[in-house]
């Protein structure tokens, strides 16, 4: 059974709106590959991402650190779909895992095929990114086996000093969720502009 299917992105965009779709492509070195392909259980090529902002002025969002990530280093939470689980239901209950925020959403902004080399080994992997609104809770990773922190930061700090956290590292994979972040303040600034 496939994680996701085109008609399950077409009711995602019926209920939220068509996104702004992008293709990039990143050189990632072999731990890099090895730590993806391992994420591709039962052919898993996907994450769903989600920008959970406090109210609708999109100032400040939840942001989760792994415990992999070096210090100062964050990314919006995200996670999988399991097989069969609408995407809407599994974007909801991966924001509480990682965030303990109990959370709607509001608008899906982007879809990102993104393509991932490591020399002659290719994979191809897609995010789907929306933004949410907290509904109740605290935030605070309930999944304290995968992530370190979750926290409330500024959108201006993910593009200041979050961002160049994440850079430094030179990994590729972080150099993708740079991308994913820059894209995504794109769309949510409009959003910002239009309140």
């Amino acid at each position: 059974m496939a994680y996701v299917s085109d008609e399950m992105i077409r009711e995602m965009e019926r209920k939220y709106g068509r996104p702004r779709h992008l293709h990039l492509s990143f050189e990632i070195g072999p731990p890099e590959m090895n730590m993806l392909q391992s994420s591709k259980k039962h052919d898993r090529n996907h994450d769903l991402t989600i920008f959970i902002f406090r109210d609708r002025g999109y100032r400040e969002f939840a942001a989760i650190a792994k415990h992999m990530f070096p210090v100062g280093a964050y990314r919006a939470p995200s996670g999988a779909a399991n097989p069969g689980e609408p995407l809407e239901e599994a974007a909801l209950r991966e924001a509480r895992e990682e965030t303990g925020l109990e959370i709607s959403l509001d608008r899906f902004i982007l879809h990102i095929h993104a393509r991932f080399t490591c020399g002659p080994v290719v994979e191809d992997w897609r995010s789907l990114v929306f933004t949410a609104l907290m509904e109740s809770g605290r935030i605070g990773q309930l999944d304290e086996d995968e992530i370190r922190e979750a926290r409330w930061v500024t959108l201006e700090e993910l593009q200041g000093p979050i961002r160049e956290r994440l850079l430094a590292t030179g990994m590729g994979l972080f150099a993708y969720r740079v991308a994913l972040h820059d894209a995504s303040v794109e769309e949510i600034k409009k959003l910002r502009a239009s309140v």
